[in-house]
């Protein structure tokens, strides 16, 4: 899948957050969003998704060479794009694997079955070190950041998406989780030709990654772009320079 983001501006509550970002991925390369707190990474990932409550005043998205800022958000699932959340949401009452069998048969309209779609869970969760007792529990509920962080990974493994955004995969993990996450998603994003966008702070789980793209987003805007060479610069001279 290929994404093109034309000169997008969008607002929260009136108030202008993304002031007019172009970007293009093409299937099956990565591409990694850095910058500090404010700039606008977060605000980009969901407008990609089509969070209600965001506001696109001027721009296109485009996929595949479709404009998409009209659909709502179940729609571009439907596409095969996917948002890793920063902060997955708990909610008791909902089973994990209920949830992951529903998504899975809204999007790809091909459900698996029960075996199948079981050891495919089992398979995954054990690659990602994540506890087999998490399965059976309600959707987040009482997990730790790096248990919702490997979760959410489990759902992009469920869910087969052509365009994956991960928002801060590397927030609530420590130092093991994070090479188990990073792996992960660098092997499923290789095999699957998957287009992918990282947003992140931090170097760290660049160093088990391999993008191809790196930009860096200040205030809105993508003010610097390049290879992974520009990490290094980043880690000695920081945002501003």
């Amino acid at each position: 899948m290929e994404l093109e983001i034309k000169n997008l501006h969008v607002e929260i509550e009136g108030k202008e957050v993304v002031k007019g970002v172009n970007l293009k991925i093409k299937e099956g390369e990565m591409h990694v969003i850095m910058g500090p707190n404010g700039s606008g990474k977060t605000t980009l990932a969901k407008t990609i998704m089509g969070h209600p409550d965001l506001k696109i005043t001027k721009g296109e998205i485009l996929v595949d060479g479709v404009r998409i800022n009209d659909l709502k958000p179940n729609e571009r699932a439907k596409l095969g794009i996917f948002l890793q959340f920063q902060n997955p949401v708990e909610i008791e009452g909902l089973g994990l694997l209920n949830f992951l069998n529903t998504a899975r048969g809204a999007i790809t309209e091909k459900p698996l079955q029960f075996k199948e779609f079981m050891s495919e869970i089992k398979n995954t969760s054990k690659d990602l070190s994540l506890k087999e007792e998490l399965i059976g529990r309600s959707l987040n509920y009482g997990f730790s950041g790096g248990e919702k962080k490997k979760t959410e990974i489990l759902q992009m493994h469920i869910l087969k998406p052509k365009l994956a955004i991960l928002d801060e995969p590397d927030s609530g993990l420590d130092v093991d989780a994070l090479k188990v996450v990073a792996k992960n998603v660098d092997s499923m994003q290789k095999e699957q030709r998957m287009s992918l966008l990282v947003i992140t702070h931090y170097s760290r789980i660049l160093d088990y990654m391999e993008p191809q793209f790196i930009h860096v987003m200040r205030d809105g805007v993508i003010v610097k772009e390049g290879g992974k060479e520009l990490i290094h610069e980043i880690e000695e001279k920081g945002y501003n320079e």
